[in-house]
Formats: structure tokens, sequence, C-alpha cells
């Protein structure tokens, strides 16, 4: 199993979280980061052999991108292809391809059940680079919409959030939304792994599978969360 994290947000943690990653998300600079920190970042997830990403958001900084924007089609289609091409231009400078694009936050969510903004990501990919990967939320509109129009999808799932019944990610309005726990973290990881489900936020099982894990690198204990999970997925090593 693929463990991704999202990155070049100005937490300063990519040193100590690219070892124990298999694939970065990250900021194209609208609603965290700097030019040089993206650069930097990508600079060192080469040289650990760490996948790169576009993780385009909301033109949002005051929110961290995790308020809900309403635009057109057309509007989304520009907002994505512009952070595509200034991520893809870091990339060149360091000689380093771009392998995958994962929306994030508020632009994620809505895109998980937003068919309009599904189907403008989509085609901004397309337009851009269409062997891009696209990382959506396991079983979402996104995903559906994105293998339908014959892109690689990897559907993720969240080591490091709550869900409710309908499988969506819990609102972070909500007590324990974000998991910061270990013990809380890694048994979702196990059961997500080897029983393909997770339990909810009304405390019921709902089936969840996934071709990866996302842990966010804004957390408090982010690090620690890496590496536990690195470890546990070296030990399990699941079918």
């Amino acid at each position: 199993m693929e463990l991704n994290c999202d990155l070049g947000e100005g937490t300063g943690t990519e040193a100590s979280i690219l070892p124990f990653i298999h694939a970065a998300n990250i900021s194209c600079g609208l609603h965290a980061g700097s030019p040089v920190e993206i650069s930097n970042t990508i600079a060192l997830a080469k040289k650990l052999g760490v996948q790169v990403g576009a993780h385009p958001s909301w033109n949002d900084r005051a929110n961290f991108g995790r308020t809900e924007q309403q635009l057109p089609a057309a509007e989304i289609v520009s907002l994505i292809l512009y952070q595509l091409g200034a991520f893809d231009a870091l990339c060149r400078q360091h000689n380093y391809p771009m392998k995958h694009v994962k929306p994030h936050g508020a632009l994620y969510n809505q895109a998980a059940k937003d068919p309009m903004v599904a189907a403008a990501i989509i085609t901004a990919i397309k337009s851009f680079n269409p062997t891009l990967q696209l990382y959506a939320l396991s079983n979402s509109v996104l995903a559906k919409l994105g293998k339908k129009a014959g892109l690689t999808v990897k559907e993720e799932a969240f080591a490091d959030r709550r869900y409710t019944a309908s499988g969506e990610l819990a609102s972070r309005q909500l007590a324990n939304a974000v998991l910061q726990n270990k013990e809380e973290v890694l048994q979702q990881v196990k059961e997500i792994l080897l029983n393909q489900r997770v339990r909810t936020t009304e405390e019921n099982w709902i089936s969840l599978k996934a071709d990866t894990l996302c842990i966010h690198g804004d957390g408090s204990t982010a690090v620690e969360l890496a590496k536990s999970i690195y470890e546990f997925l070296q030990l399990s090593n699941p079918a």
C-alpha cells in the first residue's frame, strides 16, 4: 500500500516526513507555501525518490483552502491549469516529473460529490497532461468520473480523518474529525488495509477500498504518525 502526504505548505516538516512516504502532494501556492518552499520540497523528494504531484486548491490562503467556493466550470478549469503549469515549471527546474494531481481541501471535498466541480478538474488534467494520475476520495464522484474519462485514478483513504456513514470525510468542525492519536490512526490503517472498512462518526462500519493512504503534513503529530504508519506497512505487508 502506498502512503502519501500533503506537503510544501510552510510547515517545515518535509525533511522529517519525506523519508517515510511514497508520494508527496505538494502545494501549488494558492492555499499555502511559497515558490521557494515548493521548489525545495520537489528537490528533496527527488533526492529520496519520492513521487511528486500537484496539490491544487481554491485561491484561499486566508482559510488554508478549506472554505467552499462556487465558481463556473470554465473558471475552475483555468484555476487548475494555472496551478498545474506553475508546479510543472518547478518540477522542470529539478528535472523531476510530476506524476499525479490531488485536489486540496474544500476543492477535494466538493469534487468528491459535485459532478460539475469534478468534471472541471478532470478537463484541466486531460488538457494539461492526460497521463497524470488522479488521486480522489475512494468511491467518490471524482474517482468515478475520472475513470470514465480515461484517467488513471488512485482511490484514496485517509489514515488521520474520520468518515461519515455516506463515505465522506467528517467536517473539521466536528470533534475528533482529525485523528492525532497514534493508536487510533494505526487501528484505522489496519482496518482499511486488512478488512477494507472504516468506522464512521456514527460508530458504524462502511466498506472502504483504497489504492493509497493519505496523512496530512500540517498536523502537530504528523511526523510521528508518518513514521509509525510507514513502519506498520513495512512490517505487516498485507497481501
